[in-house]
């Protein structure tokens, strides 16, 4: 428990801390970071970050180049291998980079690309009509975070080679190190990753980058991209190769393969206007959550941007017109809101641009306003003639939309009446709060946990300053397979609504949050997994914010208490307790625990609740695509994907209660 004393400021209370600066400052303290140091000086400028996710962007900036390559038509094939050191190794089948001498550096034009920060060929839109990668610090970047890089370019019959170390400077000047087909050309470049830079990990996540690759496979059609993982045993899981002529269209097949599809037919459109590509996918399911997904030249543009509004723009205005032409909506009916049009959609909206204008390097909202007319008018035409040419198809998507109406009106009553509860009637819920005394949001924590038992040892084993607790009775509503109706007037779900008090769906406002950590306490067997998974459900489909923003954690109660006299140790891990039994050599006692309610408050506080000891995961959304198939397989109606998940997994269970 902390000692600090916190004044009603949330402000630290001890001695004066004198923050004046003795030092002069001089014109000999003003510091020029030459080429790429200021790179490795500050890393999360040009990648977001030297974690994980960092450590991918350095593959992604160098495949990022093939797939440029191949969308100006030199190019049909990329391929990334990892070998057992984690050195990654990306080749092109491209024109390869210039062998020449760049005449502003100096230098030949490869050690510019990757030495210069913006140097590259799409500035001037002569090399390149459309690219992922516009700030040209891509290549530079790699090279400036990696231990060494290597280069090759094939071209003309002759094999051209550099290599860069210490920061990303050239050992050598480019030369020819040997001959090749004369038909063969292309770039290969071979890195090995920083680990100064990237202190947390060097090693790469074979999922993220498979995953990555069949989604840039789904967004440019007819490319063949090939990924091969020396670090796997298993050759199915060793080698892929995503190739898809279909693009968009086997894209939203693949995303609603664990969902029932309304209508069989994907609505696809494609078309181009002042330059500017538009490629569009969209297919109905029977669930009640939109997953619509845009791209900008490879891009995901997560925040959305003109494309997505043009996209909705022109849904809401076709969809209208169709019900309202085929009697679906009487004349004295309200118009169908885009929320309504867009239940239960899977859709992917990819443009390509040859000047588009992001949000920040972090490429996260498209910007560019003549985007969304353009959308709209390509989608909205093709979307009109799909709905008249195919009737019957259409007659499921007009009763989806408006049953979807009829619910979404039904949900508003149940949703303002959660609203209209303060904190003060959770108390007359089936889920009682214990709140802490404390209102400061920044150091409040809420435990939900399952059941009256575990909420009575909670309360009593917590901190009240800053700890509160919210018992839940039994498992909360599946809101994967039910309306947002039924989902409001789920006694549960309003005890947690309104506890949290930063509103629901399209409402969360997290600056309302009454606590920054919402921890799910549950019990450590195949029950308290479920609820977990219930829970995280729940905040994924109707509070998303709080997920993407790190507010929710995992509590990882102990699954063993070992005891030899009056020593006592907790295990987390069946690793763990075999070091306890280790240690205690003979003659010790040991308890699996079930649930927490079989720990009395102190061993509760100890074990999970203190900070000093306890262990929180915190749980991130790194792919909202991986998210969403997750949640729609495990809690979804669809069995057979359930099934060959279970079946698949099996080998990795350690701990199943019988």
């Amino acid at each position: 428990m902390s000692n600090e004393v916190i004044n009603e400021e949330g402000a630290v209370l001890g001695e004066e801390l004198d923050t004046k600066v003795t030092h002069e400052y001089s014109d000999d303290d003003i510091q020029v970071l030459d080429g790429l140091e200021a790179v490795r000086k500050r890393p999360g400028m040009y990648i977001a970050s030297t974690s994980v996710k960092g450590l991918h962007h350095l593959v992604w900036e160098i495949v990022d180049n093939g797939i440029d390559e191949a969308m100006a038509g030199y190019a049909s094939e990329v391929s990334v291998t990892v070998d057992k050191d984690n050195i990654v190794t990306v080749r092109d089948d491209g024109r390869g980079m210039p062998t020449g001498i760049n005449v502003k550096t100096g230098k030949s034009t490869i050690e510019t690309i990757f030495t210069v920060l913006h140097a590259g060929g799409k500035f001037g839109g002569g090399a390149y009509k459309v690219s992922g990668g516009l700030h040209g610090v891509g290549a530079s970047v790699v090279n400036a975070l990696s231990e060494w890089l290597e280069v090759r370019v094939f071209h003309e019959g002759q094999i051209y080679f550099v290599r860069f170390e210490n920061g990303g400077h050239a050992v050598d000047a480019m030369k020819v190190i040997g001959k090749c087909d004369p038909e063969k050309h292309g770039s290969e470049i071979k890195f090995k990753a920083d680990p100064t830079i990237f202190t947390e990990t060097t090693v790469y996540e074979h999922d993220t980058l498979r995953d990555r690759l069949r989604q840039l496979a789904f967004l440019n059609k007819g490319i063949r991209l090939s990924f091969h993982d020396e670090r796997e045993s298993d050759p199915e899981k060793r080698d892929h190769t995503f190739m898809f002529e279909g693009g968009l269209k086997e894209y939203v097949r693949f995303l609603n393969k664990n969902r029932k599809a309304v209508h069989e037919d994907i609505i696809y459109s494609e078309g181009h206007e002042q330059n500017i590509q538009v490629e569009v996918a969209v297919q109905y399911n029977d669930g009640y959550n939109p997953n619509v997904y845009t791209f900008c030249n490879n891009i995901n543009t997560v925040e959305g941007g003109t494309h997505l509004e043009g996209f909705q723009l022109a849904l809401n205005r076709i969809i209208n017109k169709y019900a309202r032409s085929k009697n679906f909506l009487k004349e004295k009916d309200d118009n169908l809101t885009t929320d309504d049009c867009k239940e239960g959609i899977t859709a992917i909206i990819s443009v390509k641009h040859p000047d588009p204008q992001y949000e920040g390097q972090t490429k996260t909202k498209l910007g560019n306003s003549e985007v969304r007319k353009i959308v709209s008018d390509i989608f909205g035409t093709q979307l009109e003639r799909f709905l008249m040419e195919n009737p019957d198809q259409a007659k499921l998507i007009m009763e989806k939309a408006t049953l979807a109406s009829q619910a979404r009106i039904a949900a508003k009553k149940a949703r303002e009446s959660t609203r209209r509860k303060s904190a003060l009637e959770i108390s007359a819920l089936p889920g009682k709060l214990a709140d802490c005394s404390s209102k400061d949001a920044s150091i409040c924590e809420i435990y939900i946990v399952e059941g009256d038992s575990a909420g009575g040892s909670a309360k009593q084993g917590r901190d009240s300053h800053y700890q509160a607790i919210l018992p839940l009775r039994g498992k909360i509503l599946n809101v994967e397979k039910a309306r947002q109706q039924r989902a409001f007037e789920n006694a549960e779900i309003r005890s947690m609504i309104t506890a949290f008090g930063c509103g629901i769906m399209n409402e969360v406002d997290t600056s309302k949050l009454r606590y920054h950590k919402i921890v799910i306490m549950t019990d450590a067997d195949v029950d308290g997994a479920h609820i977990r998974t219930l829970l995280l459900t729940f905040f994924y489909r109707y509070m998303k914010p709080i997920i993407e923003q790190g507010y929710v954690y995992i509590a990882q109660p102990p699954l063993y208490k070992v005891q030899k006299g009056n020593a006592v140790r907790y295990a987390y891990t069946d690793h763990q307790l075999e070091m306890v039994k280790a240690e205690f050599g003979n003659g010790y006692g040991i308890q699996r625990y079930k649930g927490l309610g079989e720990m009395n408050p102190e061993q509760l506080w100890e074990t999970t609740m203190d900070p000093k000891n306890r262990t929180l995961i915190r749980v991130m959304i790194d792919d909202a695509e991986a998210a969403d198939q997750n949640f729609s397989m495990l809690m979804g109606e669809e069995v057979e994907p359930r099934k060959n998940f279970i079946i698949e997994n099996a080998n990795f269970v350690e701990n199943l209660d019988i």
